[in-house]
């Protein structure tokens, strides 16, 4: 085998609560996430030149050691005692820094492509605990389709998957949220307590087989922050979503919709941002895509 091409799919986040601060410095969380049809392109071959090339079309992406792709194949190639280098060529589709995990979801993709392409294989806690510390987002992305996400979000719980949904994506135009503001906006309300329904709703969610209500920690803080972010929630219900929501801490907001040519005419009152239509993907969809037995 010569290289691997494989697709680096977004995610979006149907539920997303902070519980805390943890000792540790992270913050509990309790989301559920569901893999989109948005996707990036990593093509991994082996290099005559020692140690790691990673190339992008994305000019403002680094190429070295903070890159997720690059630190992904520098501890899989020591787990591995690959001596070989390894070159990666990144072709970017999902926004940087918009809450639909682009770089976990490269990072996930880079262990899995170069398994692929040395056909080997990790014992299963290894390659999770490879993944959790590369970032907390990492490990959902070698499961795919929807799946609890508990501790960090780092622990992944798989779940039923819903039936297919269309979904239509806005990233906005000059708009960024770290994700380290947007923790710190919303520190103040974390002592709050939470009344019990928050907890029986949430359970509710993660089991059920129909889509419900989405909801996202992060939006009272990063909308008060960033209003166009509120109206453009606003404009998606308006369009016909059923549902709409904050992708991740942001600054995507997303909408869920019954059919793609709703989704296209919802579309065209953002002409001044990128805007994706796009679907679910069930995990039989995803691993599939992915030429990956999954980690079950």
């Amino acid at each position: 085998m010569n290289f691997v091409r494989i697709s680096a799919f977004a995610k979006v986040n149907l539920c997303l609560d902070i519980l805390g601060r943890r000792s540790d410095g992270y913050h509990e969380l309790r989301t559920v996430f569901q893999t989109i049809s948005l996707h990036d392109t990593l093509e991994v071959s082996f290099s005559r030149q020692p140690g790691i090339q990673l190339e992008c079309d994305d000019p403002s992406l680094p190429l070295g050691r903070e890159n997720l792709v690059w630190r992904a194949l520098d501890v899989l190639r020591r787990a591995l005692r690959l001596r070989s280098g390894v070159h990666v060529s990144l072709c970017k589709q999902i926004p940087a820094g918009r809450g639909l995990g682009g770089g976990s979801s490269d990072a996930a993709a880079a262990l899995i492509g170069l398994l692929r392409l040395t056909r080997r294989k990790l014992p299963a806690p290894r390659l999770l605990e490879i993944a959790s510390n590369l970032g907390a987002d990492v490990p959902f992305f070698l499961y795919g389709g929807r799946a609890l996400g508990v501790g960090r979000g780092d622990e992944i719980f798989p779940l039923p998957d819903l039936p297919r949904r269309t979904v239509l994506v806005v990233s906005p135009a000059a708009i960024a949220v770290p994700t380290r503001d947007a923790y710190a906006w919303v520190s103040s309300t974390l002592t709050d307590r939470r009344p019990a329904f928050k907890i029986w709703s949430f359970c509710a969610l993660c089991w059920s087989t129909q889509w419900s209500v989405l909801s996202n920690g992060f939006e009272k803080a990063v909308f008060a922050r960033h209003p166009r972010l509120g109206i453009i929630k606003r404009k998606l219900l308006q369009g016909g979503a059923a549902e709409a929501a904050l992708a991740g801490s942001g600054s995507a907001v997303f909408g869920v919709f019954p059919d793609p040519a709703q989704a296209r005419r919802a579309a065209r009152s953002f002409s001044d941002d990128r805007v994706f239509v796009v679907r679910t993907l069930s995990r039989k969809e995803y691993l599939r895509a992915l030429g990956w037995p999954g980690v079950f």
